[in-house]
């Protein structure tokens, strides 16, 4: 008789495994199945992408610091990188993490498949194991959480060495001299972020008419005018059409907005232009499951789909393709399993990090969006460079920028690019979330001397009362 489990989760990513720890602490029965060799959990951010990415990105930071600890009055001579080194520290934080997370699951008692799991009909997941074996379970319910992996761009074929994606550059032994990078959403301007600051000429190319263009507009401006100040190319509206590969050149050719031709010259091109769900072979043809034109499973509010106990998350489905995100729908499904009250996620809430530098972090409404959806808007800024702590940390580029409405106050969006970023974002999640006003978040008191004053500052911006600018 096959094993009986309250939950089986399909992929181990930081949707699936938040979920199965989540289902562990509230007393279900537990299966998680993952098909990467060796059982490593983690998923894509884990193993392929957010975790070792960022590592990269902290040696990348103190490489370009350490370049300027003269400033500081700090002697460093020979200044140099190994690069082997880099890449065993990133390793190193991967498989940590990696087994940090199986120690999890054995500290909550959930049960680890090693292999590819296939919906094979109703409450039934068959396991195909390592050596053509196979297994099947039972289970009362089940949470797709495959994620997403990278998309082929028709034309753009990689190879590992000279053309490469978010995955195999992560393996690169060695800086390359030059490189093109197709695509300046997150995964984009991390990676330029990364190898710029090793030494490598850097050219950012994008098809939009300005950089990481989910983000509030004078973001887009102010991280173009960075990448320029620190020699990194930016290059918008550019639509690339065809790539020529010489032993030690590649050349990129297209059309600009104008309808010029354009052409480019580098030694390594990065493809960073969009991922996919991940659904092959899963056996959604057994069960009522629907998937949309754009290759997402379609859930409700709840993440529940067509097939009853069937549910899905994370990249699989057409919410925001974030790993935070796609824990919280996991928690969300197991607390709604378990028999807890639970409500849907307030999408406008999610928050939107991109580790690159400097940094940008958003949560809420674009100033363009909020007058798009009919406010009366308000806006405070104020910029890093009138910051005391921003000048101690040599890091004044950038501004946090407030959108409000007129009428009750109330914050609609919060938009920072500069230093900690990505941290100081955390604040106005919390201050959103319980409605805050921005005369609410100027009166509340920040210590001093730090970057997090600078979010205050911008909220009494609103109101013109900002202090030190």
């Amino acid at each position: 008789m096959a094993e009986q489990f309250d939950v089986t989760i399909i992929g181990s990513g930081p949707g699936g495994y938040v979920a199965a720890i989540r289902a562990g602490q509230l007393g279900l029965k537990v299966a998680i199945i993952e098909k990467e060799k060796g059982a490593r959990l983690g998923g894509t951010c884990g193993l392929r992408g957010c975790i070792p990415t960022k590592a990269l990105l902290m040696a990348a930071h103190l490489y370009q610091q350490a370049g300027h600890f003269s400033d500081y009055g700090i002697k460093v001579d020979n200044l140099g990188f190994d690069w082997t080194q880099v890449q065993k520290r990133k390793g190193d934080i991967v498989a940590k993490n990696a087994s940090g997370v199986s120690y999890l699951m054995k500290k909550n008692k959930i049960t680890v498949f090693n292999g590819f799991g296939k919906i094979s009909g109703k409450g039934k997941v068959e396991i195909a194991l390592e050596g053509g074996k196979s297994e099947t379970i039972d289970t009362k319910n089940i949470i797709i959480a495959t994620g997403s992996v990278v998309k082929p761009f028709p034309g753009f074929e990689t190879d590992g060495k000279q053309v490469v994606n978010s995955d195999q550059i992560l393996e690169l032994d060695r800086v390359p001299k030059s490189m093109i990078v197709m695509g300046s959403g997150a995964v984009g301007v991390e990676f330029a972020s990364v190898y710029a600051r090793f030494g490598c000429e850097t050219t950012v190319i994008e098809f939009m008419p300005r950089i990481v263009p989910v983000e509030d507009e004078e973001v887009s401006k102010e991280l173009a005018r960075s990448f320029k100040k620190q020699g990194i190319k930016v290059e918008t509206g550019i639509k690339l059409e065809k790539l020529e590969k010489s032993k030690k050149v590649i050349k990129a050719t297209g059309k600009n907005d104008k309808g010029a031709d354009v052409s480019f010259e580098a030694e390594m091109f990065l493809v960073a232009v969009g991922r996919m769900p991940y659904l092959e072979n899963l056996g959604l043809e057994n069960t009522k499951v629907k998937v949309s034109e754009r290759g997402t499973v379609e859930v409700n509010e709840y993440c529940e789909t067509a097939e009853p106990n069937i549910f899905a998350i994370g990249d699989v489905i057409a919410t925001p393709w974030l790993a935070h995100l796609a824990s919280k729908e996991g928690i969300m499904v197991v607390e709604k399993l378990a028999g807890k009250k639970v409500e849907p996620i307030n999408m406008r809430l999610v928050p939107n990090c991109t580790y690159c530098d400097p940094e940008v972090a958003s949560v809420g409404l674009t100033e363009a969006k909020a007058r798009e959806e009919g406010y009366d808007v308000k806006v405070g800024k104020f910029p890093f460079s009138a910051s005391g702590k921003a000048r101690i940390l040599g890091e004044t580029d950038g501004f946090v920028k407030i959108v409000s409405e007129k009428k009750y106050d109330e914050v609609l969006g919060v938009h920072i690019i500069g230093p900690h970023a990505t941290e100081l974002l955390a604040e106005a999640c919390v201050a959103m979330s319980l409605e805050t006003t921005a005369d609410e978040l100027g009166r509340t008191i920040h210590a001093h001397p730090t970057v997090s004053e600078s979010v205050m500052e911008a909220a009494e911006g609103v109101h013109n009362l900002t202090i030190h600018m």
